[in-house]
């Protein structure tokens, strides 16, 4: 061992991994974990713990892996507080989108932001995810629209993740909608998308995404543009039977989606094809809610034993908050997820809808991404406490990497 330490004396640990403690969570009472460099060398009771010179105390804390949000758009310009007003007045996001309002607001933002204005802001909404505990975040472009603009925003969002320490999952999404400059043309822009934008953005991006739905695109149009991204090298994802049912989660099952996420109107056979491909099913409550929306088919995913992640959708209309532990707690309220699948949910699962499968469970060789949680005043040291509660939760201790990032 070159550079070790170890967190010792964690109260309850959540390792994610059955084997290697307590019930589907893995749980290890009263857990030390030695750290090696990057990654985990060793991790058991404190009993059975080897001697390490350096230790940190863990005591009177909830231990987890570094959390995953798997589905963020955090680099954006501009406000859509109007919109909040005319959505709770009764007009539908869809129109206000058709109208000129919504993602192509938020569009004409971004492209007229500097550089330095996207880097900032993206790096402060990381930063938060950090104290959170969030120690891997996905990051979409698609509201640049141009090869120039969507490539800005890729970059934006990886110097902000270096800026403050946590690792970037890059995803294009030029397929967000079409542009005002092209609504007339749909076709010319999906070939812009396709010829134009994702040579442009390639060598940066990790997945492709692509929004199917009413006012955005076709299924036929999405699969052309996945299988672009897909021959490209890039990991296949897709915004899925959100607003309306278009087939497009099947579809993108069927060549190989990382994951599909929304899927308020999935049907049995999507399911059946993301159950056959191991596609993750990325459920995004807080859209949910803002939107007012009915809930995804989660009997049926757990059913069929698709993975479900939760995610926060952080974007500037329809999910204005970056807080996953809230959107964890709303998957039990609103999705009838239980406090084990949204704990898996929002690290394995959650890694696993990004295909990195070196986080979001702690044992040896992973990657030591850890954080420490101390529950509210009067309440027990115990993980049911922070899905519960409603009021955010900044973490006691963050170690990414193996370097203590956030606490000492």
């Amino acid at each position: 061992m070159t550079d070790t330490h170890a967190i010792t004396g964690i109260d309850r640990l959540i390792t994610g991994d059955p084997a290697l403690g307590a019930g589907p969570l893995g749980i290890i009472e009263h857990a030390t974990v030695v750290i090696d460099g990057e990654l985990i060398a060793w991790i058991g009771p404190d009993a059975e713990a080897p001697r390490v010179a350096r230790t940190l105390d863990g005591s009177g804390c909830v231990g987890l892996p570094g959390l995953v949000d798997c589905h963020t758009h955090s680099v954006w310009a501009g406000s859509r507080a109007n919109e909040w007003r005319r959505r709770l007045a009764g007009e539908d996001y869809s129109a206000i989108l058709e109208q000129g309002g919504g993602i192509l607001s938020t569009v004409r933002a971004t492209r007229a932001a500097s550089f330095a204005q996207l880097v900032d802001d993206c790096a402060g909404r990381l930063a938060a995810a950090l104290d959170r505990g969030i120690t891997t975040v996905e990051v979409k472009s698609g509201y640049g629209l141009t090869p120039h603009d969507e490539r800005r925003m890729l970059q934006a969002a990886r110097e902000a993740g270096e800026r403050v320490g946590v690792d970037v999952h890059l995803t294009f999404l030029g397929a967000h909608t079409v542009p005002a400059e092209l609504r007339g043309d749909r076709a010319a822009y999906v070939r812009q998308v396709i010829d134009e934008q994702l040579p442009a953005v390639a060598d940066l991006a990790d997945d492709i995404d692509v929004y199917v739905d009413r006012g955005a695109f076709t299924a036929e149009e999405g699969q052309a543009i996945l299988q672009a991204g897909r021959d490209a090298g890039l990991g296949v994802r897709v915004h899925a039977e959100q607003v309306g049912y278009t087939g497009i989660a099947e579809a993108a099952a069927a060549i190989g989606a990382r994951s599909a996420d929304h899927l308020e109107r999935l049907d049995e056979a999507g399911i059946a094809a993301m159950a056959r491909a191991g596609t993750v099913a990325v459920l995004l409550p807080t859209a949910m809610l803002y939107l007012r929306d009915i809930a995804p088919p989660v009997e049926a995913l757990r059913a069929a034993g698709v993975r479900m992640a939760v995610a926060t959708d952080l974007n500037p209309g329809t999910a204005p908050s970056g807080d996953l532990w809230a959107a964890a707690t709303l998957a039990c309220i609103t999705m009838g997820l239980t406090v084990e699948e949204a704990l898996i949910g929002i690290t394995a699962h959650g890694a696993a809808a990004l295909g990195r499968d070196d986080r979001g469970v702690l044992s040896t060789g992973k990657l030591a991404d850890i954080a420490l949680f101390r529950t509210p005043p009067g309440e027990p040291v115990h993980e049911d406490v922070l899905v519960q509660r409603l009021d955010g939760h900044r973490a006691a201790l963050v170690v990414k990497r193996g370097r203590v990032v956030r606490g000492t």
